[in-house]
C-alpha cells in the first residue's frame, strides 16, 4: 500500500470508490424525504423535486441552522446515549495568555463544517450512513471564573461519557483540557493515556497565578488515572511558552517529540512511539489536537501562533494514525475566528475531526459499520427531477 495502490494492483481511490457505492444511502433518502414533508415541495418551476421550499438538509452549505455536519441537534440531553457520538462547544477563553478570541471556535467550526459532505474517498468511509453523530450545542461556561467554567466542562463531559457516547470537545483555549480529561478519567477502569499535539508543553503548574491555558496536563495528570508517563507530547518548538513547563516535563517524565524529531523520524515513526508510550498499561488515550501545532501560515485563526509546526498534511496523517488504535475522546482547541482569514483555520479543526472519526469508523473502533454493511441494497430511489 505504500505505493498508494490495493495488493490486487488497483489504486487506493479505485478501491475506494467501489467501496463508497456499496454503501446504502439509507439516510440521506430519509432526509430528503423529510425535508419534503417538513419543508414544502419545491415551486413548480423547479425541476429537481428533491428540493424543499424551505432549507431543511444538507443543502445550500451556506443556509440553514449550524450544528457540526448539520447533525441533529438534541435538546435533551438525557437522550444522548441513544447515540454513538457527540459533538459539544467548549466556548471559553478566559484561559487565554495572549490573543483572546477562541470563545468563538465551536460557532466558527460548525459554521464551515456544512461545506462537507459525509463520505471520504480515501478512507471509504460515510460518516452519516455508518455512524450515528449528534450535535449537544455548547456547555454553558462563566466567562468571568475559571474553576466554575471547569466545573461546567467537566460535568458536560462526564455525562457523556457515562452514557457510552464518544465526547468531542471544540474548543475554546487549551486550559479545557484538564477538565476535559477530568470528566473522562472516572469513566475508565483502568489508565488514560493522552496524546498532545501542539507547538507549546503546556505543563505549568500556574501562570499569571491562574490554571491558563498553558497548564492543562500539570494538573491533569495529577489525576490518578492519567499519570504523566502515559503523556505524550508532540510538535514541540519554537521560542514562545515552553520554558515554565520544561523542569514539569522532565521531572515527571512525560514524553516529548519536538517539531524537530517529528521532521526527522517521519510521521509514521513518530505516531508509533507516540501511541506505545501513551497505551502502555492504559485502557484508553485521549486525544488533544491544538491547532497552533499546525505551521502558523496555514492557521492564522489562534491566539499563539507558531511557525515552523506540521504541515496540514503530515498533521491529519499523524491524528489519523492514532486514531487507528482507537480513541476515548477528542478534543480541538485554539481556533479563534477574529484572526482567521477564509475560515481556513476552522476548517482544518473540522477537518481533524471529521479524519478521526472516519479513522474509528473504518478500523470498526466505533460506529456501525458492520451493520451497514450487512444491510441489502435498498431498491428506493429518491425522486427523479421532472421532465423539462
Amino acid at each position: 500500500m505504500e505505493d498508494g495502490r490495493t495488493p490486487d494492483g488497483r489504486f487506493r481511490g479505485m478501491a475506494n470508490i467501489r467501496k463508497l457505492a456499496d454503501i446504502p444511502d439509507r439516510k440521506q433518502r430519509e432526509a430528503i424525504e423529510r425535508g419534503l414533508e417538513y419543508g414544502l415541495e419545491a415551486a413548480p418551476s423547479v425541476n429537481d423535486r428533491t428540493i424543499s421550499t424551505f432549507a431543511r438538509g444538507q443543502q445550500p452549505a451556506f443556509a440553514g441552522i449550524n450544528t457540526f455536519r448539520k447533525a441533529p441537534y438534541i435538546e435533551d440531553v438525557h437522550e444522548v446515549g441513544r447515540h454513538e457520538v457527540a459533538v459539544v462547544g467548549a466556548p471559553f477563553d478566559m484561559g487565554t495568555t495572549y490573543r483572546a478570541g477562541c470563545r468563538f471556535g465551536p460557532q466558527a467550526i460548525r459554521r464551515i463544517s456544512a461545506l462537507y459532505d459525509s463520505y471520504s474517498v480515501d478512507m471509504a468511509v460515510d460518516l452519516e450512513e455508518e455512524l450515528d453523530l449528534v450535535d449537544l450545542a455548547d456547555i454553558f461556561v462563566i466567562p468571568s471564573n475559571l474553576e466554575k467554567s471547569f466545573d461546567q466542562i467537566d460535568r458536560a463531559v462526564s455525562w457523556i461519557t457515562e452514557q457510552g457516547v464518544f465526547p468531542v470537545i471544540l474548543g475554546g483555549d487549551h486550559s479545557i483540557g484538564y477538565p476535559d480529561v477530568r470528566g473522562i478519567a472516572p469513566h475508565i477502569d483502568g489508565k488514560v493515556g493522552i496524546i498532545h499535539l501542539d507547538r507549546h508543553l503546556d505543563i505549568q503548574e500556574r501562570d499569571m497565578d491562574e490554571r491558563m491555558h498553558t497548564t492543562p496536563w500539570f494538573h491533569a495528570t495529577n489525576i490518578p488515572k492519567a499519570p504523566p508517563t502515559n503523556l505524550v507530547q508532540m510538535g514541540i518548538g519554537g521560542w514562545y511558552g515552553s520554558r515554565a513547563g520544561v523542569k514539569v516535563a522532565r521531572g515527571r517524565q512525560t514524553t516529548v517529540l519536538t517539531i524537530t524529531d517529528i521532521e526527522e523520524v517521519g510521521v509514521e515513526k513518530a505516531a508509533e512511539v507516540a501511541l506505545e508510550v501513551a497505551w502502555k498499561d492504559a485502557d484508553a488515550v485521549y486525544l488533544s489536537f491544538d491547532i497552533d501545532s499546525i505551521d502558523a501560515g496555514f492557521v492564522p485563526g489562534t491566539g499563539s501562533p507558531e511557525p515552523g509546526g506540521l504541515l496540514p498534511r503530515e498533521a491529519l496523517k499523524l491524528l489519523r494514525l492514532i486514531a487507528r488504535e482507537g480513541l476515548c475522546g477528542m478534543e480541538v482547541v485554539e481556533v479563534a475566528p477574529p484572526y482567521d482569514v477564509s475560515d481556513m483555520t476552522a476548517q482544518l479543526a473540522c477537518r481533524a475531526v471529521m479524519d478521526v472519526l472516519g479513522t474509528l469508523v473504518e478500523v470498526g473502533k466505533l460506529g456501525h459499520r458492520a451493520a451497514v454493511s450487512e444491510q441489502a441494497p435498498d431498491a428506493g430511489e429518491p425522486p427523479e427531477p421532472a421532465a423539462v
